[in-house]
């Protein structure tokens, strides 16, 4: 079965797109790339010239930090690892700030954690803000806010948030821009043999049992597992989910002209799903 013919592009009006840390660092140093973020604006840009709310829930605050303030992950403290996160975003939403206002963007900043959707109010004043941004023309860039964030109210990855914010805004198509092509039959780093899935019909222990908890980089924090749990959120909130990778950033907009490798998961909307039921007892 193609995956060039199966993503449902009719009725979408609402986008998510998340990148990880691994596609917007240079691998050799960690330090930002400024040609692909560059890249990712004008492609985000160019899908909201089309007609679509779009909005970008990113990685790379932590990363980024690490790099400015030259330390490593290994043997870090929450302390210092929410100090990176400070240093981080700050820089990280300086350069997303230039790179969308040359193409005459406005971004805005949203933070979140598991309070923001578990927490009643919090998650109407939440949802109001986005929809507040898509109305004035705005694309929300998001991330956990890890300078605060603790094991109790963290989010995990940004795999699961960008999940999370589809299912909250309503989105109809969630894209995780990452270090591999989609959903394997094996991990495709140890098995030459593993073959990609082009779609996944309805999310099942069939699938699930083909993620793994290890990723390609150890840059990011959310692997195949946190993939299939953004995809059983998505899905079952009644969105598409797309995973390909980020190498190239231009696969955006083949992912809209259909013409794309990659894994597609089919939307299955549960009636009986409640984000915030999910977020309590996850």
């Amino acid at each position: 079965m193609s995956s060039l013919r199966e993503l449902k592009l009719d009725g979408i009006k609402r986008i998510v797109v998340k990148i990880g840390s691994s596609s917007l660092v240079h691998p050799e140093t960690g330090g930002l790339d400024f040609v692909k973020i560059d890249r990712l604006a004008r492609e985000l840009c160019d899908i909201k010239n089309q007609g679509f709310d779009v909005c970008l829930v990113t990685s790379g605050a932590i990363a980024v930090g690490r790099t400015i303030l030259g330390t490593k992950k290994q043997g870090e403290t929450t302390a210092m690892h929410q100090a990176c996160a400070s240093v981080g975003q700050t820089n990280l939403m300086l350069t997303y700030q230039k790179a969308f206002a040359d193409y005459h963007q406005t971004v805005g900043q949203i933070l979140m954690t598991k309070l923001t959707i578990s927490i009643d109010e919090n998650r109407r004043n939440a949802r109001n803000t986005f929809e507040e941004l898509f109305k004035l023309g705005v694309i929300p860039i998001v991330n956990e806010n890890d300078t605060v964030s603790t094991y109790e109210i963290s989010l995990g990855d940004n795999d699961t948030l960008s999940s999370i914010v589809t299912s909250l805004i309503g989105a109809d198509l969630l894209i995780l821009l990452s270090d591999i092509d989609g959903l394997y039959t094996d991990d495709p780093h140890s098995n030459k043999d593993a073959k990609l899935i082009p779609v996944v019909e309805k999310l099942d222990e069939k699938y699930l049992s083909m993620a793994r908890s290890t990723s390609g980089s150890d840059v990011g924090t959310g692997g195949m597992e946190a993939k299939m749990r953004a995809a059983k959120i998505a899905t079952s909130s009644g969105a598409q989910m797309v995973i390909a990778n980020g190498k190239d950033v231009a696969i955006l907009h083949r992912i809209m002209a259909n013409k794309f490798d990659g894994t597609i998961f089919m939307d299955n909307k549960d009636e009986n799903f409640k984000v915030k039921e999910w977020i309590k007892e996850n």
